[in-house]
């Protein structure tokens, strides 16, 4: 191998982002991506400063012959790591747009269907609609589980074809040679298009919650006109979320490929986090739906995942210092 391939060889198997070895070194990223693509060649401090970081000798980063002493070979040389080929990582990359488009509309199906059953209610107190208040709520009950099944035909394919690219959360893996380069490309091109769908976002639920307060302060005792605007506000949390959930999906993938962030390989092996996550959101998914059908206000109880997703965003931060001090 040739230094440019031991340099992006040692990162890896370190785990580290270009950006955190080019921290650890004190250069620019654009440098370490440089010296990997053999555009350049680090000096010779840079050389004994990695050397150090690698364990390695010198003689094995500058002697394209040289092999890994078996002495200073890492952690992860007893067992063979899962290549991950160009044409993989594009079809990855194809699928998870798609598993993002299906989560998505699920999601906004999901934020939705209270809707009907509000519209219902609505309608009913304002003598537009001929049945009696339990025939309504019947009514509105069913159209909003009508809804639910329809979201869940997004959701259980996606969630089924999405299962085969498991490995890429769990398993530290190596990426062939034009791989990182070519994800971390779409990935600062797509960029801007994030930010843009996380600012829509959460001005349309603004703009949701706005509608509410001014419907509140032209006439708080209008039932009819107040549950018609918290249609409206449901609508734009739906549209904003929808916005939201596809663009960090995909955002997502991206870091999956590059092991960064929460994919990078030290995260990976978080198994606490891992087993803690699903039973969480199935609690929470529980006593949403059993507090909504006891209580019949589908119209407020969706604020149990706002407090719920700021109670996770908690939870992983203490999960995931506790798992930094074990390592240490």
């Amino acid at each position: 191998m040739i230094l440019a391939d031991k340099i992006m060889e040692e990162r890896k198997k370190n785990g580290w982002s270009q950006e955190e070895l080019a921290d650890k070194l004190g250069v620019s990223r654009q440098s370490v991506s440089k010296w990997e693509s053999a555009q350049s060649v680090p000096d010779l401090n840079r050389i004994l400063e990695m050397s150090r970081l690698f364990n390695v000798s010198t003689d094995y980063l500058l002697k394209d012959e040289e092999d890994r002493p078996s002495g200073q070979a890492s952690e992860d040389s007893g067992k063979e790591m899962r290549k991950v080929s160009m044409e993989e990582a594009n079809a990855f990359l194809t699928e998870n747009a798609s598993f993002a488009k299906k989560i998505s509309i699920g999601a906004l199906l999901c934020t939705l269907c209270p809707i009907p059953l509000i519209s219902v209610m609505a309608l009913q107190k304002a003598g537009l609609l001929p049945l009696a208040e339990d025939p309504a709520g019947a009514v509105g009950v069913i159209l909003l589980l009508i809804m639910v099944a329809i979201s869940l035909v997004f959701f259980i394919p996606a969630g089924m074809s999405y299962d085969k690219w498991e490995y890429l959360d769990d398993e530290a893996f190596d990426a062939e040679y034009g791989v990182e380069g070519m994800v971390k490309a779409k990935s600062e091109k797509f960029q801007s298009r994030f930010v843009r769908a996380i600012t829509g976002g959460t001005v349309s639920v603004l703009i949701g919650v706005c509608a509410l307060f001014l419907g509140a302060a032209i006439d708080e005792n209008n039932e009819p006109l107040l549950m018609g605007l918290l249609c409206v506000m449901l609508a734009c949390i739906a549209f904003g979320a929808f916005l939201i959930i596809r663009a960090g999906i995909i955002k997502d993938g991206y870091s999956k490929l590059l092991q960064e962030g929460d994919y990078s390989k030290e995260e990976k092996s978080n198994t606490v986090l891992k087993a803690v996550t699903p039973v969480y959101w199935m609690v929470i998914t529980a006593i949403y739906l059993a507090v909504s059908f006891l209580t019949n206000r589908w119209d407020i109880t969706w604020l149990i995942w706002a407090v719920a997703g700021v109670l996770f965003g908690g939870l992983s931060v203490i999960l995931k210092a506790m798992h930094k001090n074990k390592n240490r």
